[in-house]
Parts: C-alpha cells; sequence; structure tokens
C-alpha cells in the first residue's frame, strides 16, 4: 500500500496505517515511560482509525498525512476523550475535535492519545503535573521541558510522528530544545486555538513537534486558516513573504545579553553562529534588552491576570490534584488592577514599535531557545526561579506578536543536544522556516502555499539583474517551466537587457525555458504597478497545459529585435557566444 509516511524518517520502511500503529504500540512497550500519556485511546479504536484511513486511500483519497501518529497535548479537545489539563477534577469530555487536531486527522493522521503536560500549561519544565513529571527522552534526570511536556517526547522517543502542544511562554520550543526536535511556533491566531483550554487566550498558541522540519513544516499547513470557532484566529495576509532571500541577513544578541545562559549554551550558540556566517549568512548584533524586558511582562506583570481569567475560579476550590505551584502562579494573577494591565498593554504596544524600528532590514533573529537543561532535582528544589530563567528567550514572542521556529544547532562540547530558534514579525513564518532550513542543510519546505504563480523568462530569472525585484516582495522559487509551441523570444533593447516574449500561436514559435515563482496578492499588485513598459504580464500557457500568469511584452517592442527563439531560453542565448 503506497501511504505518505516517509521511510526516511521512520528510519526504516515505508508502513501501512495500520503498520505504523502497531509500531507505536511496540514502542510504547519499550521505552517504559507512562508518564508521557494521560490517556492512551484502545488499541481497538486506534487501530480502527488507521484502518478507516486506508479504505480512503483505497477509494482513491490523496491523504499528505496518512498513517502517521499524532500525540495531542491533554489541554487541547479530541471529542469523546477527557481533556484534563492536567488537573483530574477539571476534565470533561469534549464534543468537538480542536479545529487544529481535525483538521491533521481529516488528511489521514491517526491520534494516538492525550499527553502529559506542566498543568493549565503553567510551566517550561514538565513536572508540573499528578501524573509525573516528564523525563527526557534522552536522560531521564534531566526535565523534558514544558508545558507541553508529553507530546515532545513521544516525538522524540518515536512513539509519534507529529506532538501537538500549546505554547504561551515557550512551551512549544524548550521542549524541542531539550529533545532535539523541531517546534514550530506560528505567528498568533495563524493555526485556530478553538478546543484549547485557555493559559492567557490572547497569547496562546497551538505548536508543533517533529523531527523533521518539512513534516513538521506540512502539519502547520495543514492546520492554519481561520476558524469559525476562534474569533481570534486569522488568515495570511494579502502581503505575506512567502520566502527568504538568497542573502540572508540575521540578528543576533550582543554579548550582554546573553548573560543568562550556561557557559555550555553559551558556547553551543556561538558555533552556532559560526555554522550559520560559514552558511553565507550575514550575521549582525543588535541590542534586546527591550524584548528581554517585555518578557518579564508575561508573569511579573499585570498580563499575567488573563492566567486567573482562565482557571483562577477553578483552582480557587482547592482541587485535590491541583500543583501548588502552578496554584500559587495562578492565585497571584488576581492581584494586579485594571489600571496595571492597561499599562503593561501599553508598554507592550511601544515595545512592539520598537521591534519593528530594531529588525527592519533583518529577515530574522537567531536566539538560544532557553538557557540551560537542568535535572528533575533541582527544578523540585528551586521551581520558580529556573523554570523564570528558562523563557528568558521565549516569554516575549508572543506578546510581541511575533514567530518562531526552533531548530537544533550545534551540540554542545559534550555532545547534548542544543536549541536555537528564528524568530521574526507576524505573519513571516515561511522566512523562519526557510533560515532554520538554511541551518541544519536539509531542504527548506513550503509552510504558506497562499500566492499566485508568475512565470518569468529573462532578467527576473535566478542569477540576473532584477531577480532582486523578486526577492523584495518575497517570491518563491517553484520550478523550471517551459511554455508551449506558440511563443518567440526576441533581445529587446532595454537596459539592462531584457528578453521579451510574445504569443504568434500554436506551432508559430518553439518551447521557451523560464522559472515559476509563487507570490503574495498584494506583492504582485506592486511588481505589476512597477512594470516598465514594453513589458506587461499575462496569461502563458506552459507546455503542461497550465496557464499560468507571466512576462510578455508588447508586439510592437519586438519589431526589429533580434529573435533569439532558436536558443530556447534567454540564459541560453546569454551564455552563447555573440556576435
Amino acid at each position: 500500500m503506497s501511504v505518505s509516511v516517509d521511510a526516511k524518517k521512520l528510519g526504516r520502511t515505508i508502513l501501512s496505517p495500520t503498520e505504523r500503529v502497531d509500531d507505536a504500540f511496540r514502542r510504547i512497550a519499550a521505552v517504559d515511560r507512562p508518564e508521557i500519556w494521560i490517556t492512551l485511546r484502545p488499541a481497538e479504536d486506534v487501530y480502527a482509525d488507521a484502518a478507516a484511513v486506508e479504505s480512503r486511500i483505497a477509494a482513491g483519497e490523496e491523504l499528505p498525512l496518512a498513517g502517521q501518529i499524532l500525540a495531542v497535548k491533554d489541554n487541547i479537545d479530541v471529542a469523546g476523550l477527557t481533556t484534563t489539563a492536567g488537573c483530574p477534577e477539571f476534565g470533561y469530555v469534549p464534543a468537538h475535535t480542536a479545529t487544529a487536531v481535525r483538521r491533521l486527522v481529516d488528511q489521514g493522521a491517526v491520534v494516538l492519545g492525550k499527553t502529559n503536560l506542566d498543568q493549565f500549561a503553567t510551566g517550561l519544565v514538565g513536572t508540573r503535573s499528578p501524573y509525573g513529571a516528564v523525563r527526557c527522552s534522552w536522560n531521564p534526570e534531566r526535565v523534558s521541558g514544558g508545558s507541553s511536556s508529553g507530546s515532545a517526547v513521544a516525538v522524540a522517543l518515536g512513539i509519534a510522528d507529529i506532538g501537538i502542544g500549546t505554547d504561551t511562554a515557550g512551551s512549544g520550543r524548550v521542549p524541542a530544545a531539550f529533545n532535539g526536535l523541531v517546534g514550530i511556533k506560528a505567528t498568533l491566531g495563524v493555526i485556530p486555538a478553538d478546543g484549547v483550554v485557555p493559559a492567557c487566550a490572547d497569547f496562546d498558541c497551538v505548536t508543533l513537534f517533529a523531527t523533521e522540519l518539512d513534516t513538521a513544516a506540512a502539519a502547520a499547513r495543514i492546520m492554519a486558516g481561520p476558524a469559525p470557532r476562534d474569533p481570534r484566529s486569522r488568515a495570511w495576509p494579502a502581503d505575506v513573504r512567502l520566502a527568504a532571500p538568497a542573502q540572508a541577513r540575521v540578528a543576533i544578541p550582543r554579548e550582554e545579553d546573553l548573560a543568562a545562559l550556561c557557559p555550555e549554551y553559551r558556547s553551543a550558540f556561538d558555533d552556532t553562529v559560526t555554522s550559520l556566517a560559514n552558511k553565507g549568512f550575514r550575521v549582525e548584533t543588535v541590542d534586546i534588552s527591550a524584548l528581554l524586558d517585555a518578557a518579564r511582562l508575561l508573569y511579573d506583570g499585570a498580563v499575567v491576570a488573563e492566567r486567573y481569567t482562565a482557571v483562577g475560579r477553578f483552582l480557587d476550590t482547592a482541587p485535590a490534584g491541583a500543583d501548588p505551584v502552578v496554584t500559587a502562579i495562578v492565585e497571584s494573577a488576581r492581584k494586579p488592577a485594571g489600571h496595571e494591565f492597561a499599562a503593561d498593554l501599553d508598554t507592550l504596544v511601544r515595545v512592539k514599535a520598537q521591534t519593528r524600528e530594531l529588525l527592519a532590514g533583518f529577515d530574522g533573529l537567531l536566539l538560544p531557545t532557553t538557557t540551560e537543561h537542568p535535572t528533575i532535582a533541582a527544578v523540585q528544589a528551586d521551581p520558580i526561579d529556573i523554570n523564570r530563567r528558562m523563557g528568558t528567550y521565549t516569554n516575549f514572542c508572543n506578546l510581541l506578536d511575533m514567530a518562531a521556529v526552533a531548530v537544533p544547532g550545534i551540540p554542545t562540547a559534550g555532545g547534548e543536544p542544543f536549541g536555537v530558534m528564528f524568530v521574526v514579525p507576524a505573519f513571516a513564518d515561511q522566512v523562519a522556516v526557510d533560515l532554520a532550513a538554511r541551518l541544519t542543510d536539509v531542504p527548506a519546505p513550503a509552510l504558506v502555499e497562499d500566492g499566485i504563480e508568475l512565470a518569468v523568462f529573462g532578467a527576473h530569472l535566478r542569477g540576473q539583474p532584477l531577480h532582486f525585484q523578486l526577492e523584495d516582495i518575497g517570491a518563491r522559487f517553484v520550478e523550471t517551466v517551459t511554455t508551449t509551441d506558440a511563443y518567440r523570444l526576441t533581445a529587446l533593447a532595454t537596459t539592462p537587457p531584457k528578453p521579451g516574449l510574445v504569443r504568434r500561436g500554436p506551432g508559430a514559435g518553439a518551447p521557451i525555458v523560464g522559472e515559476l515563482f509563487r507570490v503574495s496578492p498584494a506583492g504582485l499588485g506592486r511588481f505589476l504597478a512597477a512594470l516598465p513598459a514594453p513589458m506587461a504580464l499575462t496569461s502563458v500557457e506552459l507546455s503542461d497545459g497550465r496557464a499560468v500568469v507571466g512576462f510578455s511584452c508588447t508586439h510592437d517592442a519586438v519589431d526589429g529585435a533580434t529573435d533569439i527563439t532558436e536558443f530556447g531560453s534567454w540564459v541560453a542565448y546569454l551564455a552563447a557566444p555573440q556576435p
């Protein structure tokens, strides 16, 4: 049976959905990590879902996630499964599955169960749960990272292909760093958050973990898009950037802004920056102190009042399963006055403006994901200060409406995982994915597929003098294309030199090779508005039968111009000996 589970990612032959479920249950038994799960679905139900996916494939459906296993954080609803948010007395059985999860299931993924978490998604450590501390995947004495601890470890141990979590303060990124995973925290609202027990409703994100960037990006692409059930959900804007430029410019923090790092992580970050520079990135230092100050508002400012709004009244009833650290944090969140909350919101607006100015001209900000990797014993001895320190570089992201992609950096000198993240402005998610791909030496997958296809045949090709205009609007290269034989190509007398593509009719020309890009609607509008005569955009017929927007020129412009159709492309003409 042909399915979409990638054999290379799973490290074995391609598995059918049923075989992948077999493998998941075998791994659960082998690793003996019961603390990962709060609810593990009955095997017969999981196998029934796998069989249903196989039936859909047999009926001819294309399912990009066929048979991939999902581990869902237990503050996210799956219809028929109890949602506890890490507190037994809070449990309820939802009638609806969260939109983000349902979209993955609709594309062939199979839910294995609900995973453990820092209670009410309050923490970055993975130890604040009556269901047990979730141990790190590679060292059981270390914390797994929270609050999305169970989902991350399920993926790191090969039980699940995709781990679904949430991220308010860094919970979709810190566990990725500790367990050597990719973590995608999209722009606020891009992935709907309906069916999520809120932590801070205005700053909550549904996030995901995977071992490979392309798996994570594919899942995020499927999950994204507005949903009627989530009033905070957002669509990609008309001017969304669809690619990072070839010569990326990346900001990194000043020396003093990295003081929170432990020595091992400090050295690993330096090594990662060196690797980045060696890959052709332009790296420059900036002052991120304003961002770090803003990060403190999430727990130390009045914004924390949103946590009391979410679950404070429930915790006031003193449920037996409440974690004392979580209770203390949420109880303290009732203290801020309304004017303090308003003042904090004003501060965030001002820091957002500072951040836009600070990062203008940069494609992203590279940061260490967290500061250190503590042991479970250390966190139990000091549950507040260590947790606070671990959020140094993650807490500001949602407060300032930014997106981030977390990936493994250069390991520490002792060979332990070390994580970094590319942080970008809202809706620049695809740029962050592209930067992460270059750092980790993998092909850059598409996270955002919105846009319009544009075919170019001359000076806007990659490596040609006007290609920068496509980079300026965030255009993404799709593929090399060829026209039908209805077109002729001429060399125009312009500066810089460029060709003119003109349609003459079927058989009256020859196939002409060009490149296809995807551009945002607003980007295409900007491009068209700046287009000089005699160039024009029109429908171009490709050899595979598609019709796309493409470059052509007016018929009168080719009068007297040199016909170069015989070369088959502008690049071939330029490479040929010139008279």
